[in-house]
C-alpha cells in the first residue's frame, strides 16, 4: 500500500496541489485494482468518512484524467464512464454486459497484429484499443436473453 506521499507526488508530477479530496480519489483508484465509477469512488469516500461532494468526484477526476494520471473508459452500452490510475502499462478490458464490471488485461496479443498490418498496408500504426464483451465468472451462472 503506498504511502500518502505517493498521491502527493502523482499529484506534483501532473502540476496539481495536493488536496485531500484529490489525494483519496487516487487512492480509492489505486484500492480498487479495476476500473469503477465516479459513484463507485464517492460511496468508497464516504464509507472512508471523506467529506465529498459527487460532483467533486466528477470534477477532480476530469483533471486527474486531462494531466494524464487517470484513464477514463466507456463501455458502447452503458453511459457510464469508468476510471483507473493510469500506470503507464498498455491495457485492454474484457467488459461484462450483465453487471458492466470492466475488468484489464495486462499484455497485449495485437503487437504482432500491429507490425502484420504495417507491412501489408504501408500503415504507420500509433496505437490501439481493443474491448471484450461478454459475462463474468458471476454473471455466466445467471440466465440472460443474449
Amino acid at each position: 500500500m503506498p504511502c500518502e506521499g505517493h498521491y502527493k507526488d502523482l499529484l506534483k508530477g501532473g502540476n496539481l496541489k495536493n488536496t485531500r479530496q484529490r489525494a483519496s480519489i487516487l487512492k480509492a483508484l489505486e484500492n480498487a485494482g479495476q476500473p469503477i465509477t465516479a459513484e463507485d469512488i464517492y460511496l468508497l469516500l464516504k464509507d472512508d468518512k471523506v467529506s465529498i461532494s459527487l460532483s467533486t468526484v466528477y470534477r477532480v477526476l476530469d483533471t486527474l484524467v486531462e494531466k494524464g494520471l487517470a484513464l477514463k473508459n466507456t463501455m458502447t452500452d452503458n453511459p457510464k464512464a469508468f476510471y483507473e490510475l493510469k500506470n503507464h502499462e498498455h491495457r485492454h478490458h474484457l467488459l461484462c454486459v450483465g453487471c458492466h464490471k470492466m475488468l484489464p488485461v495486462d499484455g497485449c496479443p495485437l503487437k504482432d497484429y500491429e507490425k502484420l498490418l504495417e507491412e501489408k498496408f504501408g500503415f504507420s500504426v500509433k496505437g490501439h484499443k481493443l474491448e471484450v464483451f461478454g459475462y463474468c465468472e458471476g454473471c455466466r451462472e445467471k440466465p440472460h436473453s443474449t
